[in-house]
């Protein structure tokens, strides 16, 4: 498959070159989510993605542009995102051989701080977001319908491609069913990552509702298959998603009662924890967790993570594995939960690191909703806010990997470019300086 790879990724690379920015972006989206990203073209040691070649050439194109680098201003979000980065890459260049660093690093922030730029750079203003969520809407139909034909016939096309791939285990076929259906996989060699896709972009399609042309009504019919291929995956992880950007993105016309929910949660979470017979996130887990069965790992998991602290905080485990598995009932550790492994990944830095770019994102997007005059930005401020927290929700259930690293880092660029949506944001510099 390096030719198929190769010859893909070169085409891909052709449209980007030729087309507007916009519509450049677009295209590396397709290749994101119909391209495995275990197929790979192999250079010695170095194992390169379509994704990665074709992430290179989109920011070279942007930087190279005059007219997309002058309007372009550098915010606090993109200060914090660049810090996490940094300190990520820091870390596993002292955990790491140099070499090993050099490679792995070199990926990492192709998949990450490329991708926030590139959306950055290519997304200026509200018009730049309807063009890429009308080609969203329609790239998830096809997926969509891939992961019911998947989940009730079993039949996963995708799948024998994982044989061409240079490292073991790239595909998780559905495994055992579940209510009878098979765990779609889609391109994305594994149904938690199918299923992150869908729920990632959910709040973006339907906030297409707002046109007033036949997009308008399209919304709702593409917001519905797009739950239906959240669902195909059958997976606990986009489940929790999925339930949570739903609540997010309904609670909109109620917000005026937002400050309300949240002070209920609070006393919720209060009373679960003085009437619990166990730990407060055992419960959150467990409620999280609809179809069972890994509730418990995913509560014990951070358990773990509490009582080996003193392992972990400087500079997490090395790279190796934290022997967590016996007591996980399993062989090996495994962590479906982002939080506890941006800990035991690069030291509570790295934790901390982390957790700082998402309060600064959601203060962004809370600056941008409460500064806008206009409602159509202020509902895309809500899409995407959406997305975000139920993103943070889902991470006590899932780590990211694959596509959804890619798609996180798209939504994050999405919640910069907001900023040059608002024409005057008095506020602005509690954000930082704006070069």
């Amino acid at each position: 498959m390096t030719g198929a790879t190769l010859s893909i990724a070169i085409a891909a690379c052709i449209l980007i070159l030729v087309l507007r920015p916009v519509y450049a972006l677009i295209v590396y989206l397709a290749i994101i989510l119909f391209y495995p990203t275990y197929l790979v073209v192999s250079l010695g040691t170095i194992d390169i993605t379509a994704h990665r070649i074709v992430a290179s050439v989109l920011l070279l194109k942007c930087l190279t542009n005059a007219n997309l680098m002058g309007k372009f201003k550098w915010c606090r979000l993109d200060t914090w995102v660049t810090v996490f980065i940094f300190v990520c890459t820091v870390i596993t260049f002292i955990i790491y051989p140099f070499q090993v660093a050099l490679e792995n690093r070199g990926g990492f922030i192709i998949d990450t701080w490329f991708m926030y730029l590139g959306v950055r750079l290519c997304i200026t203003n509200r018009t730049d977001v309807l063009k890429v969520t009308k080609w969203i809407s329609v790239l998830l139909v096809p997926l969509a319908i891939l992961g019911v034909v998947e989940a009730y016939t079993g039949y996963q096309p995708f799948a024998s491609l994982a044989a061409n791939a240079p490292w073991a285990l790239a595909t998780e076929r559905g495994g055992a069913a579940r209510f009878g259906l098979t765990r779609a996989i889609g391109p994305n060699g594994h149904p938690i990552i199918f299923g992150l896709c869908f729920t990632t972009l959910l709040p973006l399609v339907y906030y297409l509702r707002h046109e007033r042309n036949n997009w308008g009504t399209m919304a709702y019919l593409l917001s519905g298959l797009v739950i239906i291929g959240a669902m195909s995956s059958v997976s606990s992880g986009p489940f929790a998603a999925l339930i949570a950007v739903i609540v997010c993105m309904a609670m909109e016309p109620f917000k005026k009662y937002l400050r309300d929910v949240l002070i209920g949660l609070g006393c919720c979470t209060v009373l679960a924890e003085i009437g619990s017979n166990r730990p407060v996130w055992h419960v959150i887990v467990g409620c999280l967790n609809p179809f069972g069965g890994s509730g418990w790992h995913r509560a014990r998991l951070i358990d773990l993570a509490i009582e080996h602290f003193g392992e972990w905080y400087l500079l997490g485990y090395g790279g190796k594995d934290p022997g967590w598995g016996p007591q996980l009932g399993m062989t090996h550790t495994d962590i479906c939960n982002h939080f506890v492994f941006m800990g035991v990944a690069y030291g509570v830095w790295g934790l901390i690191a982390f957790c700082f770019m998402l309060t600064v994102a959601v203060r962004t997007l809370i600056l941008v909703h409460n500064s806008s005059a206009d409602p159509m930005v202020k509902s895309l401020a809500w899409a995407i806010g959406s997305i975000v927290i139920s993103s943070i929700i889902a991470f006590s259930s899932v780590s990211l990997m694959g596509q959804s690293i890619f798609l996180f880092y798209f939504v994050l660029g999405m919640v910069g470019s907001l900023l040059n949506m608002v024409v005057t944001i008095p506020e602005a510099e509690t954000l930082g300086p704006h070069k």
